[in-house]
């Protein structure tokens, strides 16, 4: 359902954000994104100088790579368009990632080594939307290969914690999604 008719305005900002997951063919995953953030009137810019409707103010890519486990085995960042003239060095501290897990900690780990003026606003933003598109783009797959592993072994379908147990209301281990699809994790009356 749209949201309700907003009153008259006026177009100012977009921002886009798009992201793309991959399976790789040596067992890796890719997931990557691309934001984008353009005026829709011109300004003047200090470092670049006039910047017309729909140039973009930023564009900036991310691109994650992991292992079946959610970690994180490589990171390229690149600043395409930016308004001032330091901004694309701070792209490759976002290697600093490589090594840390997406689950629980995730956040407080991209805070403790790209929080504030040790990373980039824009590019640490988009690192939340890549960890849950990870998980989309990964645990289907994972949950199939592993249910495969362990039919052809004759040990029946493998018991799984679902990963997104708990992570919204939606899938609280009390709701009635639990009960219905992951009953075995269902902790309501």
């Amino acid at each position: 359902m749209p949201l309700p008719t907003a009153a008259p305005r006026k177009s100012l900002h977009t921002r886009t954000i798009t992201c793309d997951g991959f399976a790789r063919e040596d067992g890796l995953w890719d997931i990557e994104a691309r934001m984008e953030d353009i005026k829709h009137y011109t300004f003047d810019n200090k470092f670049r100088g006039k910047v017309d409707p729909g140039e973009p103010l930023h564009e900036m890519y991310m691109r994650l790579t992991l292992n079946d486990d959610l970690e994180v085995m490589d990171v390229a960042a690149d600043i395409d368009h930016f308004p001032f003239h330091g901004c694309p060095k701070i792209a490759v501290d976002y290697r600093k990632l490589i090594g840390v897990k997406i689950g629980v900690g995730w956040r407080r780990a991209i805070n403790e080594r790209l929080g504030g003026k040790q990373g980039c606003t824009h590019l640490t933003e988009l690192l939340p939307v890549l960890a849950t598109v990870a998980i989309q783009t990964m645990m289907p797959e994972i949950i199939r290969r592993r249910r495969e592993e362990a039919e052809a072994a004759g040990d029946g379908a493998p018991k799984m914690r679902p990963p997104m147990l708990d992570s919204c209301h939606s899938w609280a281990s009390d709701s009635p999604t639990v009960k219905e699809f992951a009953p075995d994790y269902y902790t309501g009356d």
